[in-house]
């Protein structure tokens, strides 16, 4: 597991790099997201490598996410 911390801001920087911030789920300055180790989330830190610190963590367990049950339909 990865723990990703955003460690400078995003003003001044380029759409793209916005957008690769945004897509690894973080937010403002000083925001953490622990990720799995994949090739894809390896090169999305690549292109954000001088806004963000990672820090490889064993023992971090990513957040699960609330399941949401589907609507009923109406009788």
């Amino acid at each position: 597991m990865l723990k990703i911390t955003l460690t400078k801001g995003l003003i001044g920087k380029t759409e793209t790099q916005r957008k690769v911030v945004a897509a690894l789920g973080l937010g403002k300055y000083g925001s953490s997201v622990v990720r799995a180790d994949s090739p894809t989330i390896r090169g999305m830190i690549n292109k954000v490598s001088h806004l963000v610190t990672v820090v490889e963590d064993k023992s971090a367990q990513p957040k699960e996410k609330p399941v949401k049950k589907a609507a009923q339909p109406k009788k």
